[in-house]
């Protein structure tokens, strides 16, 4: 990370990623800025002035057309797959403010009815740009007011629709401890999204993760609030930019889940969190804080879960008092797919849709999505008397706001260059480099790195051995490279490679069906037998072992789970690994997966482990540049790794009270957070301060000299724990206020500088004030959050 990244990133201001040249809207029907029109139209008038004006024009058809979406309704305004200006005119005569998901068929006749995943069948990119333009020119020139409609899309780890760049999934990214990297992959993100016409992304999740049973892990940054707020505040900037107007290749974010999604009872989605208001402000809160401090961000999105009896979705204590209040949120809240009408059919603290409409509105949810089935209702609740008008056009003011920000009635049309904008060698090296940078090495013996052509035989072996595995949330990209192919593509002319699938997993690839079943271990047993005898034949074994995108996913819904009671290995993949070790051949095993897996027998008999999460497309090719040595791994795990189910919830920072021991089995994470090995060595100096003491509001920096002490380069992560001694309230052990990746050399040094302010050491006292207290608070350095030295500050 260079000084000047870190300065801007530190302020909330970041410049676009190289990658990103700014970029010349395309020739399109023009929406020009008359001063003689309405006011709304003027390009140069201030955004609230053309706010009330519109908002002054518009009748309660328009208004609460402005506040709901089309998903599945889209069904009313296509013919087939083909965009009806006739049909639309007529079922939304008074238009509509958003269309959910333009690149996938949901609403045609053979559109499937899963939430993401292969089922979704999508429209070509080309299918959607046209999609996006005939709409445009129908909402701009054959509506009453001529308001441009919203496209929002899903953008995880890269754009969700086909032919774009599928990155690392997002725990893998984390894992990278790169700022500037994250900020890279949003801005081509943000460029991808933007191409086609849509201008509003569902990214980034802040979410922290304490529960590796919940399948949606994958899609967070890990467990600690400090990296998951510093991978948010980067991915922000990298979708938006640096102002709360977008660019012309840039995207709105949304903030995702708004909060305690992470630690759902039982590991179960949506499930309850029984999180203490201490706790969501010690640690759920800071990463939506961060992000809403230093970003201009343009929505957050509520949670599915309740808090303390109280559903997220009208829980006007947190998206009022704390989200608007306190962090001072001036953007929109839009709710979860379905969450509003939940607050009906599964939290029962509504009678029916009329009631979740109106307790969702006045908890201030602006917009309801995917469909806005309850919103629909506030026309004629409003003339009932059972809504006040302003409740609405507060919502609509937000709506309105958000697309003027957008600079949708100045350009909303798609690029006419798109494709050369999406999946092209730019994005394709950038989603290879982070592949490489998400990585991480768990154990070594000193097989790793294998030397190319130094084996006659490599035997690539496991059921994740020929698929790329992209994780959830993804499309179909332009390209996607398995680990046998990545290996074979290495080893080309050097030695021969051979192959076996060893097991399978479940019956089925197709991520979006609901029924998960294992695949038959009569037969899995066979398939042992075939991979033992190939196996035999090679010097070397690459074992694929892990998920695969049914055994661990978002459950969103009774027929469709996604999370585990069991962490260890499903299937027969132990016993393939078993088989595999009693070879006598060296075993290097690349777990590739979107949850951390309880994996011991693997962990104790491995020669080497690579935990690759699901690398992104160029996986391929970058799990065999680091098998072979031509990459050095460097990026640590973002989640403690339980050696069982029962330890959980289990993370590093727990408080003093919560590790006395079990009986008959080891207290310890199987691998703690922030660990991961490298090719080479590095030594780390006792760590230093600018001052011994400072007081309460004061600053003080750590210096700490590291030294590359080895025979190739490598990346480390310098890692700053903070931990107060005695306290008003309990605290915890230690926790993460500050790291950084580098780069050295062999025999390479460099003193590595980490800031630390008031926000390191506050805390929450007995009257629920964030307050520093004087005291001695361990300062502690290291690679891990476990191999650290301790220096010690006194605040006065």
């Amino acid at each position: 990370m260079t000084m000047a990244f870190a300065r801007r990133q530190a302020l909330g201001l970041l410049a676009s990623s190289s990658l990103v040249a700014a970029t010349p809207a395309i020739a399109a029907p023009a929406i020009a800025a008359k001063k003689a029109g309405p006011l709304y139209k003027d390009a140069t008038a201030p955004i609230d002035l053309r706010v009330r004006d519109l908002l002054g024009r518009m009748t309660l058809e328009e208004k609460v057309g402005q506040i709901i979406a089309l998903w599945a309704t889209k069904a009313d305004i296509m013919d087939g797959l083909t965009f009806s200006p006739a049909k639309a005119s007529k079922a939304y005569p008074a238009s509509f403010g958003q269309i959910t998901r333009p690149s996938d068929k949901r609403g045609a006749p053979d559109g499937s009815q899963q939430a993401g995943g292969v089922g979704a069948r999508w429209r070509t990119p080309a299918d959607t740009v046209a999609f996006i333009t005939a709409i445009q020119k129908w909402a701009i020139e054959e509506t009453r007011l001529g308001i441009p409609v919203l496209f929002h899309e899903e953008s995880l780890h890269g754009y969700m629709a086909t032919e774009a760049t599928s990155f690392p999934m997002a725990i893998g990214l984390a894992g990278s401890f790169d700022r500037q990297l994250m900020h890279d992959i949003q801005s081509v993100t943000a460029r991808e999204v933007r191409a086609r016409g849509v201008h509003l992304a569902l990214s980034p999740v802040v979410d922290i993760a304490r529960d590796p049973r919940w399948g949606r892990i994958e899609e967070t940054f890990g467990e600690d609030p400090y990296l998951c707020g510093e991978m948010g505040v980067a991915a922000v900037l990298g979708l938006q930019g640096e102002s709360k107007q977008i660019g012309p290749d840039k995207v709105m974010a949304t903030l995702k889940h708004m909060t305690g999604h992470g630690q759902p009872q039982s590991g179960q989605n949506i499930a309850p969190a029984s999180i203490s208001e201490r706790e969501l402000r010690e640690n759920f809160f800071p990463p939506f804080r961060e992000v809403v401090r230093r970003t201009g961000i343009a929505a957050v999105m509520p949670s599915y879960n309740e808090i303390d009896g109280v559903p997220s979705h009208q829980n006007k204590w947190l998206l009022g008092d704390i989200l608007r209040g306190e962090w001072h949120f001036d953007g929109a809240v839009v709710s979860d797919y379905g969450a509003v009408h939940e607050l009906d059919t599964i939290h029962h603290v509504q009678s029916d849709p009329e009631a979740s409409a109106r307790a969702a509105l006045r908890a201030g949810v602006d917009c309801e999505l995917p469909d806005g089935l309850t919103y629909r209702t506030l026309v004629s609740q409003v003339r009932a008397g059972k809504v006040p008008v302003e409740a609405v056009d507060m919502a609509v003011r937000r709506m309105l706001t958000l697309k003027f920000r957008a600079g949708l009635f100045e350009n909303p049309w798609p690029r006419q260059d798109y494709a050369t904008l999406t999946g092209n060698a730019e994005a394709r090296a950038l989603a290879l480099k982070a592949a490489h940078k998400s990585i991480a090495l768990l154990k070594n013996d000193g097989t790793l790195p294998l030397t190319a052509g130094a084996q006659q035989r490599v035997a690539v072996i496991g059921p994740n051995a020929a698929v790329a595995r992209l994780g959830g949330y993804s499309s179909i990209p332009r390209q996607e490279v398995s680990l046998l192919e990545g290996i074979e593509a290495k080893l080309k002319g050097k030695a021969q490679v051979v192959h076996a699938q060893g097991v399978f997993i479940t019956q089925s690839e197709d991520r979006s069906a609901d029924e998960v079943l294992l695949a038959d271990p009569a037969k899995n047993r066979a398939l042992i037998a075939q991979a033992v005898e190939v196996a035999n034949s090679a010097d070397v074994i690459i074992l694929a072992i892990g998920d695969t995108e049914q055994t661990s996913r978002e459950g969103f819904a009774k027929n469709h789970l996604g999370d585990r009671t069991s962490l260890d290995l499903l299937g027969e993949q132990n016993d393939l690994f078993v088989a595999m070790k009693a070879t006598g051949k060296p075993v290097i095993v690349c777990a590739i997966n979107g949850r951390p897996p309880s994996y011991p027998t693997v962990v104790e008999g491995a020669n080497a482990l690579l935990e690759c999460w699901y690398p992104g497309q160029e996986g391929g090719t970058a799990m065999a540049d680091i098998l072979f040595g031509d990459v050095n791994p460097g990026a640590k795990l973002p989640v403690s790794v339980a050696r069982d189910e029962g330890q959980i919830p289990i993370f590093y920072n727990r408080k003093p009270s919560a590790s006395r021991g079990y009986l008959f089995a080891e207290n310890t994470p199987l691998f703690p957070f922030g660990y991961g090995l490298s090719y080479t060595r590095f030594e780390f100096g006792q760590p230093r301060l600018s001052a011994p003491r400072i007081g309460i509001g004061g600053q003080v920096t750590v210096e700490v000299d590291v030294r590359n002490v080895g025979d190739r380069a490598g990346d480390e992560v310098v890692q700053l724990y903070v931990h107060d001694q005695v306290a008003s309230v309990t605290r915890p052990i230690k926790q993460l206020k500050g790291f950084e990746r580098i780069t050295l050399a062999p025999g390479e040094s460099r003193t590595v500088r980490l800031p630390l302010g008031p926000d390191a050491f506050a805390l929450w006292n007995l009257d629920m004030d964030e307050v520093v207290e004087p005291g001695l608070f361990d300062i502690m350095v290291g690679p891990d959050s476990e191999n650290l030295q301790t220096v010690t500050l006194e605040i006065l």
